[in-house]
């Protein structure tokens, strides 16, 4: 039997193996084979690795995990008609199951009996992954297989800035890790007026510079409710939170004008207090929700912007690294690089 290379989620503890003996996965009727190209380090794959809370109530052991992905096709199912051999694919996070009401109505990134690729099912942090084809968006030749790994996570920002309707206006992103300054280049390129990031690491806010913030500001040091104030007279026009910190979700509504928008994208461990009455009754904000990515339109939102000279693609990327040296990888992200990293198998 054919092996392949992967990093192995083997015990429920933390950490990982690197394993050279793993059999190369099997395709269903509606699945593909992918070989592949590049893989990116998630959030979600820091809790698996760390075997927190979330990843023991969800990650079954053992299995490869790892789900921002893109490679080439290699076999199809037997019902497949969608790809063939030799196309080249990026993979949608997101399992739907195409019955239930969500998927009837055309919301199957809110599927009701979702299923994760590396969470629930076996990921691409390896030699080759099987996955259904509803999960396989097509990309075209001239995008790279390392860019093309981003899309995922990308697509999560891109809908932030989408719901954020941004176009012409004061905007505040919270958060300026990967999927915060991505979501920036986002905002850029869907014409907003002005972008302030703000984040608590200066390394951080360089970045988001140079993916098209106008202004930066390290909450950890100044107060970013009274700067924005102070600037804009009235509060800015949207807020699109990227953390998930009740402190910064609060700061978030005290510099949201009347009339406002705040969307929600970070996750929030536990409950998150709001004055409901001042910050969003009396304010007459509208509050959205945001998660994962549209199947497919905003992937085609990804593709358009990718091509737009201004985002600054290779500005989100923090670093290279072979598969076998994942643990160096995961080792510069907690200790706080800026951008996404990559694996190679």
């Amino acid at each position: 039997m054919e092996m392949m290379k992967g990093i192995l989620k083997e015990n429920a503890e933390k950490g990982a193996k690197f394993r050279t003996d793993l059999p190369i996965p099997e395709v269903g009727p509606r699945d593909i084979l992918v070989r592949v190209k590049a893989a990116a380090i998630c959030g979600t794959d820091q809790h698996i690795y760390n075997w927190t809370q979330y990843a023991q109530e969800r990650v079954p052991v053992p299995m490869v995990f790892g789900h921002e992905f893109a490679g080439e096709v290699v076999k199809v199912g037997a019902e497949v008609t969608e790809v063939k051999a030799g196309d080249r694919v990026a993979g949608e996070t997101h399992i739907p199951c195409n019955s239930c009401y969500q998927c009837e109505t055309d919301n199957r990134h809110i599927c009701e009996n979702m299923k994760i690729i590396g969470v629930h099912t076996p990921g691409a942090f390896a030699d080759y992954i099987s996955f259904p084809v509803d999960c396989a968006y097509k990309i075209n030749d001239e995008l790279d297989y390392n860019t093309a790994a981003m899309m995922e996570p990308m697509g999560v920002g891109v809908h932030g800035v989408d719901k954020g309707d941004v176009a012409g206006k004061d905007v505040v992103i919270y958060g300026c890790g990967p999927i915060g300054l991505m979501a920036i280049g986002a905002a850029r390129c869907m014409e907003a007026k002005t972008i302030t990031a703000i984040d608590v690491f200066d390394n951080k806010l360089e970045v988001a510079k140079k993916m098209g913030a106008d202004y930066v500001i390290n909450s950890k040091e100044e107060d970013a409710v009274k700067l924005v104030l102070e600037r804009t007279k009235h509060g800015c026009d949207v807020v699109i939170d990227y953390t998930g910190s009740p402190v910064v979700i609060k700061s978030g509504f005290g510099m949201l004008r009347k009339g406002g928008r705040f969307v929600l994208v970070g996750l929030s461990n536990g409950e998150t207090s709001l004055d409901l009455s001042e910050d969003i009754i009396y304010k007459e904000a509208t509050v959205i929700g945001v998660t994962g990515r549209e199947m497919y339109r905003t992937w085609e939102q990804c593709e358009a912007i990718l091509k737009d000279p201004r985002y600054n693609a290779a500005a989100t990327i923090g670093g290279i690294y072979k598969l076998e040296d994942y643990e160096e990888a995961f080792k510069d992200i907690f200790s706080g690089k800026p951008g996404k990293m990559l694996l190679i198998p």
